[in-house]
């Protein structure tokens, strides 16, 4: 990523999130999500907590459970998932989510698949990476392989989740969420 879209001010206090972590699969089990495993590296390496983390199957209904109560869940900031988000019958994560939103961040899947792009090129098409905002909560849906994962998180998420990341960030308007 160059310079310019990842500027810190170090002068600025880093403050950490709270992340729920959710994989979506319906042929991994806790020893075999990968994905998980290497998101909950990522957010904690880089000063976030992961407050939850669980699997779900590929399944609309539980996908919206299991999220509806983390955006009720006063210790959780901010929830990630990863899976389902392909075009195949059984990916149903964006249908699962997108009534949850209060409002959609339509450039979070813009950004992605620009810069999927550069690691799968036309590939990236196959997405439905995207994100959204629900009760004060950042949502943000991921593909499920590594790659993916390690993309979103560390080309966009990581970013906008840095307090000291300039000229903005989402943490810092966190508190203004729920403004009416």
């Amino acid at each position: 990523m160059s310079d310019h879209a990842c500027r810190i001010d170090e002068s600025l206090p880093f403050k950490p999130v709270n992340v729920a972590l959710l994989t979506i699969s319906d042929t991994r089990n806790a020893e075999s999500d990968t994905s998980g495993t290497l998101l909950t590296d990522l957010i904690v390496r880089d000063g976030h907590r992961v407050a939850e983390r669980t699997l779900v199957r590929d399944d609309a209904a539980l996908i919206r459970a299991r999220v509806g109560g983390w955006i009720d869940a006063p210790g959780i900031d901010v929830i990630i998932s990863t899976g389902g988000t392909g075009l195949t019958g059984r990916d149903v994560t964006p249908e699962a989510l997108r009534p949850l939103f209060e409002k959609e961040i339509e450039g979070f899947a813009v950004v992605w698949h620009l810069l999927s792009f550069e690691s799968v090129g036309l590939s990236t098409l196959q997405s439905r990476a995207c994100a959204g905002v629900a009760k004060g909560k950042f949502i943000f849906a991921l593909p499920g392989s590594n790659g993916a994962c390690r993309d979103g998180w560390e080309k966009i998420i990581r970013w906008q989740l840095d307090s000291r990341h300039t000229p903005c960030n989402l943490v810092e308007i966190m508190p203004r969420l729920l403004e009416r």
